[in-house]
């Protein structure tokens, strides 16, 4: 049997080879960016290549029209490797969907090439709309990643890398207030002012603020404010984020939210009702074993890490990590230059250039070489194994303590 480090040096050949040809599809997903769920133009082409490298791919895969499955092999260890490509509105890939997506496709695909088909499945999972609602909470729900021994992939980042994230549970709800209108001057008294009742919602949730655990989130925006100054508002709507460090904390608080409303509606007179607008997001589980193993290949490829275990935003990656192991590191395109995600100069520096190409090289070697020890080490499985129950369990009852 061929050796793990020989292994090794045949992936990073074969990723050198072939970087210019992966750089060419991030830069052409940056100056072609499409909104999560119409990602029509990525999804087709990055299925289109894995069907030319020989794997068995489905497209469109459970029914999401931009979502595709690659396998390839089987029989041993499963290997997940998760891709996006979504974009955001008006600013393009300002979170690097475009390279990291291109990224998993090369680690995948290389992996596959110098593995060969028997002993383990790998598998390249396309998951559009990870800024929206997720596909990965619809894949996670329909059992796709209860058989892997682990999914992959890095998030790209500007300032450091680390082998670890977590994030933050999160739902998504717009509440609607419905009033009556009137004429604001002459009979304001014959109205009930349903953008008042949006206005007592916001201070409600500021007062509740006070009597939260640390680290829940409240952030929201008004939708709809009435029609003119001089028209009493007959409706009005607020659009709201909600984050938690894990989610059946965040499940427990939403009532109290929900009072707010009802509260705020009773005070002005008017109805009030809400909705969730997008797929609830899971905390993301942690894995030791996983990360303190990516942290070791990443020194090997000499690239400086930093841990950091603090909450950076929401993904639906945190869905999977419920159903599997999971390890999604942050991976530096900046040479420790610290940019802020979701802005024009993020979306700069994603979209080619001698910087992104020495990310995607070096960031694919490592996913590649965790597959690879994924599924040669049993030890290495069985512990990451260990630690995805363990920790899962942890979680639990960690939401369930008194508030």
């Amino acid at each position: 049997m061929t050796g793990m480090r020989e292994i090794e040096r045949d992936i990073d050949s074969w990723i050198d080879g072939h970087l210019e040809e992966y750089g060419e599809l991030s830069d052409w997903m940056a100056a072609n960016p499409e909104l999560g769920g119409e990602e029509r133009k990525a999804s087709s082409r990055i299925a289109g290549m894995l069907d030319e490298a020989g794997f068995k791919v489905t497209y469109p895969y459970l029914g999401i029209p931009t979502a595709f499955l690659g396998a390839f092999g089987g029989g041993g260890p499963v290997v997940d490797f998760l891709v996006e490509y979504d974009a955001l509105p008006e600013i393009g890939h300002a979170c690097g969907h475009n390279l990291h997506g291109a990224m998993s496709v090369l680690a995948g695909t290389a992996l596959a090439k110098n593995l060969g088909r028997g002993g383990a499945e790998i598998r390249i999972v396309g998951t559009p709309a990870e800024e929206t609602d997720g596909a990965k909470v619809a894949m996670a729900d329909a059992g796709i990643f209860d058989d892997v021994d682990i999914a992959l992939m890095f998030h790209i980042n500007a300032g450091y890398t680390s082998p670890a994230y977590r994030a933050l549970a999160v739902c998504c709800y717009e509440f609607e207030f419905k009033g009556k209108a009137a004429h604001a001057s002459s009979s304001p008294w014959e109205g009930r002012n349903a953008l008042n009742g949006v206005q007592l919602f916001f201070h409600a949730l500021d007062m509740l603020r006070q009597h939260v655990r640390s680290g829940l989130q409240i952030h929201g925006i008004v939708k709809n404010g009435g029609a003119a100054p001089n028209i009493v508002p007959e409706s009005a709507s607020a659009l709201f984020y909600f984050r938690a460090p894990w989610k059946e904390y965040l499940a427990g608080e939403m009532e109290k939210i929900f009072n707010c409303a009802r509260g705020a509606a009773l005070a002005t007179g008017t109805e009030a009702s809400w909705q969730a607008r997008e797929a609830s997001f899971d905390n993301m589980l942690p894995n030791e074993a996983a990360e303190g193993e990516m942290g070791r290949i990443l020194g090997e490829l000499g690239v400086p890490v930093k841990i950091n275990l603090e909450p950076d935003g929401s993904s639906d990656v945190g869905n999977v990590s419920w159903r599997c192991p999971t390890l999604q590191g942050e991976f530096d395109v900046a040479d420790g230059r610290k940019i802020v995600h979701h802005t024009r100069e993020f979306a700069q520096i994603v979209s080619g250039g001698e910087q992104t190409r020495r990310c995607l090289a070096k960031g694919a070697k490592a996913l590649a070489r965790m597959g690879l020890r994924v599924i040669r080490d049993e030890a290495l499985r069985s512990r990451i194994r260990d630690d995805f129950r363990e920790a899962r369990e942890r979680e639990k009852q960690r939401g369930e303590l008194p508030c």
